[in-house]
């Protein structure tokens, strides 16, 4: 990797925790009412829209943190894809007419980061480094 791309795997954990941060906050306002919506007032938790949020509050402050970023991305990407199909489309077809933009962003940045991982700023990375460093077999050679 050439100096031109050192800050490639950096720049995706910027975009992991920032994608997280910004996707906790639809959660937290379903959730915990922080912002206050008054449309989530008295929401039941065990709704497609409860489950929704807990999904965005939970799964976002763990890709947030870079833990288990992988399956949970995908999962997100799933709820955003399946947001997008169920509240949106119907409305129209495209996501700038039915307000859907976001959920295809989400799903799609939330599908790179399933394949990409996490990047070097995270707990699996951390993780896996201090795997690799006590696993007999592995190091220097």
């Amino acid at each position: 990797m050439g100096p031109e791309h050192a800050w490639t795997p950096r720049v995706l954990s910027v975009l992991r925790i920032s994608t997280a941060f910004l996707f906790m906050s639809h959660g937290s306002a379903k959730i915990l009412h922080l912002p206050y919506l008054p449309q989530y007032n008295d929401l039941p938790v065990f709704s497609l829209t409860g489950i929704a949020g807990l999904l965005e509050l939970v799964g976002g402050f763990l890709v947030l943190i870079g833990l288990f970023t992988r399956p949970l991305a995908f999962i997100l990407s799933s709820e955003m894809a399946f947001a997008y199909f169920m509240s949106h489309a119907p409305q129209a077809f495209l996501p700038l007419l039915n307000r859907g933009d976001s959920a295809v962003l989400y799903c799609f940045v939330f599908l790179y980061l399933a394949f990409a991982g996490p990047g070097p700023w995270s707990v699996d990375t951390m993780w896996r480094a201090r795997r690799d460093e006590t696993s007999p077999g592995r190091g220097a050679a």
